[in-house]
């Protein structure tokens, strides 16, 4: 059967893995079909030949309807978010999605787990991923499992948790599990064990470890990270802190990752190593070292932030609050939006005109106060203006930032030139029809160190003037008072 013959059925295509992979398999030219429980936040980010399903794991019914006419299917689903028991959950999800492929003559599962000796009194959650695979093998179906540890990756759970801690804390009390092994993978290198999966001949079900060619301690992950960021950070280990006691701290620490990271942390007194080498047999693929996935993911996240939409990473944070903005990858992101009924081009007329003499609608005294305090400490300030009242295009000065993208009708996106201890962009986006427009507005910031985080956490009671304000007045600009949110 031709790649473009095979239907390949997709779990999990709005998270992290799934949402990497989907692509990789557009490009590839499979008929794909996503299974999910929002089809509508899905379609507008698929190819036009990519089918895109309502279901749920839990319901049985649903996924026979998914699974028709499928050749293979990837399992890239678990339940840590969950409010009830999310073992329980697993199993109930596995099962459905075993007993439904069978039925539906799938050939194949791909299942993403964890690594872990089963000996060695594993976590929940690393017992539970394992649980999974084994399911998935007892439906009947060929099951390959591939089994990794830490995947290095901006935007990877395990990642962000241990850079979160990293940018933020200067001094690190260091329990015994910094110093537990794990074997960490590069995300792209995953990424093609998970697409070359599809290509092994049929044949039982099976497990693979796959790993990076290093075995390293979380204290080594955090110390190669610091030493890419260029931060300082001191690090004193302790007899004593269990992951449960610094599971707590975590969720101080990182909010938005709280509501998982406390489970996922009780895993990191299990070793995760490759302690099976068969997938160095099977696969073509050479895993590179902890120092250049980390680069790699450092280099690639400016691109992977602009590809991904802000109400994404809103979402990410759930229901609880989180003051301050919610943080996506090392950054902290603020946006907020408006709707105006005129069409885009009216809604983002304004938005082409700000800075210079036409001001930034809201506050500008407190600009041009931003302005001077950059001119006391040698940045540009806010004298340039911009070029032309109306004209912008890529690359141009406008006060104290430049044009990095700018789609007339649709999205400007600027970057800070003022001194400041990070990075920082400034992003308007207009998406709509001839009756209504949403505008979102969206502040980030890439904070340095322990400096960046007290600048932002410092400044964001004023942003949430000003920001609000401006929007406000952008929207009575475009012709129509909006309901900001």
């Amino acid at each position: 059967m031709s790649e473009s013959e095979r239907r390949i059925l997709l779990t999990g295509a709005t998270g992290y893995v799934g949402g990497r992979l989907l692509p990789l398999l557009e490009r590839r030219g499979f008929r794909v079909r996503c299974l999910s429980r929002r089809p509508e936040s899905l379609r507008s980010r698929v190819a036009e030949t990519t089918e895109v399903v309502a279901g749920d794991v839990l319901d049985r019914a649903s996924l026979d309807a998914a699974m028709q006419g499928v050749d293979a299917a990837y399992y890239f689903v678990h339940s840590l978010g969950a409010t009830r028991d999310f073992e329980q959950e697993d199993r109930e999800a596995a099962v459905h999605f075993g007993e439904a492929a069978r039925s539906a003559g799938v050939r194949r599962i791909v299942y993403l787990g964890g690594l872990g000796d089963a000996s060695q009194n594993l976590s929940k959650h690393l017992r539970s991923r394992q649980e999974t695979g084994e399911l998935l093998r007892a439906s009947g179906v060929s099951a390959f499992e591939l089994r990794a540890s830490i995947v290095i990756g901006s935007g990877s759970l395990s990642f962000e948790l241990i850079r979160a801690l990293v940018e933020r804390l200067p001094i690190m009390i260091c329990p015994k599990w910094v110093r537990v092994l794990a074997q960490p993978i590069a995300v792209e290198d995953l990424l093609q064990y998970l697409l070359e999966t599809l290509d092994l001949p049929d044949g039982p079900s099976q497990v693979f470890e796959i790993g990076g060619p290093e075995q390293v301690s979380y204290g080594d992950i955090m110390r190669e990270y610091a030493r890419q960021r260029g931060l300082r950070r001191l690090m004193i280990p302790v007899p004593v802190l269990t992951p449960r006691l610094s599971s707590l701290w975590l969720g101080l620490v990182t909010p938005v990752y709280a509501r998982v990271g406390r489970k996922l942390v009780e895993s990191l007194r299990n070793p995760t190593l490759v302690t099976n080498d068969e997938a160095a047999r099977v696969f073509s693929v050479q895993p590179r070292g902890l120092r250049d996935a980390i680069a790699r993911a450092l280099v690639n996240e400016d691109g992977e932030l602009a590809q991904t939409r802000w109400s994404d990473a809103l979402s990410s944070a759930g229901r609880r609050p989180s003051w301050g903005g919610v943080r996506f990858g090392s950054r902290l992101v603020d946006s907020r939006t408006t709707t105006v009924a005129v069409p885009p081009d009216t809604a983002f007329a304004p938005i082409q005109r700000i800075g210079g003499q036409t001001g930034w609608y809201y506050g500008d005294w407190l600009w041009h106060v931003r302005g001077f305090l950059d001119l006391l400490v040698g940045g540009v300030g806010i004298r340039r203006g911009r070029r032309d009242p109306v004209q912008l295009g890529v690359g141009d000065a406008l006060d104290f930032w430049r044009v990095e993208r700018f789609e007339p009708g649709r999205l400007l996106r600027l970057q800070a030139e003022m001194k400041l201890p990070g990075r920082a962009w400034l992003e308007f986006e207009v998406t709509g029809d001839q009756h209504q427009s949403t505008i979102r507005q969206t502040a980030i910031f890439d904070p340095v160190g322990l400096a960046g985080l007290l600048y932002w956490y410092g400044i964001y009671p004023l942003h949430q003037f000003v920001f609000a304000g401006m929007l406000r007045n952008i929207a009575r600009a475009a012709g129509c008072q909006g309901h900001v949110r």
